[in-house]
């Protein structure tokens, strides 16, 4: 399994997927980055996976970044693949996207008989789109890697139906080639702990984030909801709790700093799950700030399922997927506007009948339908499917 924008286990995608195929029978072998404050050690067993971690000394953001990220990145995954294929064999290669040049590293391996599993996670040619608003030569260079990713793919893995689509129809990839493998919270895992008061620092609420902060994720309307409802509407009993990081992080700290929410600001980083899921319990309402473009529109987003497992309330702008996901565990903001998304936090806030029957209803939803022991079966009978080719 073949990872570069996250640790292992630190990515919850890839560990659990890594798991199913490991309680199916497949070993299993991960090779990703070191991350900044955990997953540190070169190699480890992490419960019968073998990890091969690399050192990554650039985290992009633009251009020349990312050039010099992924040509390292690729040549320290291209060098760890030959050896663990070298002490171990291969079977599979199964790739993360981003970024779609996996299949180039796979290609050798592919003539002696591997077969390479296209891992979905994200549309790249949307999300450079979204970054840097073009349609430029780089654009189309990363729909070309997208179509290479799919044609060289026995396998193409999709988190939902939106993906599934865009394989199928710009992939041109057959039906009998693609599965839908949706995202999910592992349960035995992943369940709501006990509320920790003090990490609410003497405020009355707590409204949390969590995930990636880059700039299609919209934090930064988080940032600006947070300064509506405190200095405009002047609520000073709400803290917010910003959890993850991304190429965003800090300049979000500075918009946080110029606008005067230095102390009902908190931005934890990366933390371990125990401690993630001690803050997601603790919070009132949750909040998923991504806006409302096309690639957003497309994307599942994990922490919508993280959110109605831990049993809470969230405002989230109204995306396609986010909808099929949530259903009616959410409020929806239909403008792409801070204020608006403020309005709808403060009347949540303000409803404690409604936060609790939105509550509940996400935290059954999860229980019955998007639980990831069903997407584990989809796993590993797609993978079964291979085993016939």
């Amino acid at each position: 399994m073949l990872i570069e924008n996250l640790s292992f286990p630190m990515d919850r995608r890839m560990r659990q997927e890594a798991l199913a195929l490991r309680d199916a029978g497949y070993e299993v072998t991960v090779i990703c980055p070191r991350g900044d404050n955990q997953d540190r050690e070169k190699f480890v067993v992490y419960q019968g996976i073998r990890v091969y971690r690399y050192s990554l000394y650039w985290q992009a953001s633009r251009g020349l970044g990312y050039l010099l990220e992924y040509s390292w990145a690729m040549l320290c995954t291209f060098a760890l693949m030959l050896w663990v294929s070298a002490k171990h064999g291969t079977d599979y290669l199964h790739a993360a996207n981003p970024p779609d040049l996996f299949f180039l590293l796979c290609l050798p391996f592919t003539w002696f008989g591997a077969k390479f599993v296209y891992d979905q996670h994200d549309l790249c040619p949307e999300t450079y789109e979204t970054k840097f608003q073009r349609q430029d030569w780089l654009y189309r260079l990363l729909l070309r890697l997208e179509r290479q990713s799919y044609k060289t793919a026995s396998l193409v893995i999709a988190p939902n139906q939106s993906f599934f689509e865009v394989a199928r129809k710009r992939g041109r990839v057959p039906v009998e080639k693609l599965a839908i493998v949706r995202s999910g919270p592992d349960l035995r895992t992943f369940r709501r702990a006990e509320p920790r008061p003090e990490l609410k620092k003497g405020y009355r609420y707590m409204v949390a984030y969590l995930g990636v902060m880059s700039v299609q994720d919209g934090v930064d309307r988080v940032v600006r909801a947070a300064y509506h409802l405190g200095k405009i509407r002047e609520r000073e009993d709400v803290l917010f709790a910003l959890i993850g990081k991304g190429d965003c992080w800090e300049r979000l700290q500075e918009l946080a700093g110029s606008l005067g929410l230095n102390g009902s600001m908190h931005f934890t980083g990366r933390i371990p799950d125990a401690e993630l899921l001690s803050y997601l319990s603790t919070a009132d309402v949750c909040v998923a700030p991504d806006p409302p473009i096309p690639l957003n529109h497309m994307s599942t987003m994990n922490k919508i399922m993280e959110y109605m497992a831990c049993g809470k309330p969230i405002v989230s702008f109204d995306l396609l997927e986010s909808r099929r996901s949530a259903q009616d565990a959410a409020v929806y903001v239909e403008e792409d506007d801070a204020e608006s998304l403020a309005k709808a936090i403060d009347a949540l806030l303000a409803d404690s009948e409604l936060r609790q029957r939105l509550g509940e209803y996400g935290y059954e939803r999860v229980h019955s339908t998007l639980d990831w022991s069903h997407s584990a079966r989809a796993l590993v009978q797609a993978y079964s499917r291979l085993e016939m080719v």
